[in-house]
């Protein structure tokens, strides 16, 4: 399942990110492949907003279909 699939509130765990720059840049904010995060909101057509710890960060909707999560067992 890609990023942009997830609903919001549910909680994922990051399974892959592409390399490149968008991948240094989640790494900087503490997202990395097994990292969990709550989809806090998701503007239509725009990007996903991601909650981590006490911090969010939007992911451009292109972006978030290029990463793989799953369902956390602790899925909300």
């Amino acid at each position: 399942m890609c990023l942009d699939q997830i609903k919001t509130g549910e909680e994922v765990i990051i399974t892959e990110i592409p390399e490149g720059t968008a991948k240094t840049q989640l790494i900087r904010f503490g997202i990395g492949e097994g990292s969990a995060v709550i989809c806090h909101s998701k503007i239509p057509f725009g990007p996903v907003v991601l909650r981590k710890n006490r911090q969010e960060i939007a992911v451009g909707r292109a972006l978030a279909r290029t990463i793989t999560v799953r369902k956390s067992n602790n899925g909300r």
